[in-house]
């Protein structure tokens, strides 16, 4: 037995010598990810690498996320099939926005927890349930056309907010009920029905409803729109390859180069957000919504239901999110005219609290003289009967 167990050791130690790789120098790294083509990397994965430059960093400075640019890029500028890029965007994204995420925990920036927790909850129904029954019933370029639609009703959305400039603001959802728990749950579950189609959604779903309904600062919407992205990335590409496993293997080759991009690009983009002016960051959005929506109209093959379904999602998106606006600025509103009633409830209480002390302080003045001129006619009164007993 001691025999036949050494002899497998042996074995087990000769194959696994032969089985270790040494150790690659950047250059053959770089060579084997980026310039061989044989069955396995063309040149995308270099495209893509140096697109995801620059996608990671927007995902880290603004609410959308690393997808919002790869989708449109990969199937767009590509010709990649909308599954494959669709993944490839909730892979990356789950290693980008949690790197991000992380950074956002480390500085301690302030976070809308509410929105996060019941935001997630939706989502998570809404991600499975679109890609079960919703995604696969839409055709690729009804899923581009979609995508940049939307996406480009976001940038109107942004341009409303960005309209006033002294606009007021809270750090958090003010007076937190059981209503705005149920609009976070809905705008959770349409984001993540977003998410399944495209790979991103529920993270401008959130960002539009914190700051056009709810009055949340840019500040607090952005990293909790981050961070609400992280969670429900990680769910979607557990749910495709765990569930469906229906991940393609080119998926894996686009995240194999960009990893050790994104995780280096989304922390430094959220740190380089902070120091830039948010009309800066909204310009950025506006341009590159813009041009997707161009770039789409210009390369998919389109027909009329096509279009009219197009102009339909941007006309609708305008007027929701103008509604949005007006319903926040509604709210608004109201807060503010409580608050002016409760201000002069109060200053009524004070003033009433003040007449009556000073109203007090007049009686226990007139009080006060009224008993020292008492006592001054007692003394009177007493030294004359004195007076009159020493005459005597």
């Amino acid at each position: 037995f001691e025999l036949g167990f050494e002899d497998a050791v042996a074995v087990l130690k000769s194959n696994h010598e032969k089985l270790r790789m040494p150790r690659r120098s950047p250059k053959e790294w770089f060579k084997k990810y980026f310039l061989e083509a044989h069955n396995r990397f063309d040149y995308k994965q270099f495209y893509i690498s140096i697109t995801m430059i620059f996608g990671s960093m927007i995902a880290g400075m603004t609410s959308e996320g690393g997808g919002a640019v790869a989708f449109p890029v990969m199937t767009l500028a590509f010709s990649i099939s909308p599954a494959i890029a669709r993944d490839f965007s909730l892979m990356i994204q789950s290693v980008g926005m949690t790197a991000a995420t992380f950074t956002i925990f480390w500085m301690r920036i302030q976070l809308e927890w509410r929105s996060i927790i019941f935001c997630s909850s939706g989502a998570i129904l809404g991600m499975i349930i679109g890609l079960e029954f919703i995604d696969p019933n839409l055709t690729p370029p009804q899923k581009k056309m979609g995508f940049v639609s939307i996406w480009f009703a976001f940038a109107f959305a942004l341009f409303l907010l960005n309209r006033y400039h002294k606009r007021k603001t809270f750090r958090i959802i003010p007076e937190f009920n059981t209503w705005k728990a149920g609009v976070l749950l809905l705008t959770g579950f349409i984001g993540g029905i977003f998410s399944a189609v495209a790979g991103s959604g529920v993270d401008i779903c959130s960002f539009s409803i914190l700051t056009l309904l709810f009055r949340v600062s840019e500040k607090t919407a952005t990293p909790t729109s981050v961070v609400l992205m992280a969670g429900n990335t990680v769910v979607g590409f557990y749910w495709r390859q765990v569930m469906m496993e229906e991940i393609h293997i080119d998926s894996y080759h686009y995240l194999a180069v960009c990893v050790p991009i994104v995780v280096l690009g989304a922390p430094l983009g959220s740190v380089i957000g902070s120091h830039f002016h948010r009309q800066v960051l909204a310009a950025l959005i506006y341009i590159l919504d813009t041009v997707a929506l161009i770039s789409a109209f210009a390369i998919v093959k389109l027909n009329p239901t096509l279009i009219g379904v197009s102009v339909g999602i941007i006309v609708f998106g305008f007027v929701f999110f103008g509604f949005l606006s007006y319903l926040g600025h509604r709210l608004m509103r109201k807060r503010e005219e409580c608050e002016e009633r409760l201000c002069s409830h109060c200053i009524n209480v004070e003033t009433r609290n003040t007449s009556a002390s000073v109203i007090g302080n007049d009686l226990d003045a007139r009080v006060e003289k009224m008993d020292y001129g008492w006592e001054m006619d007692n003394k009177i009164t007493h030294n004359h009967i004195t007076r009159r007993h020493q005459r005597q």
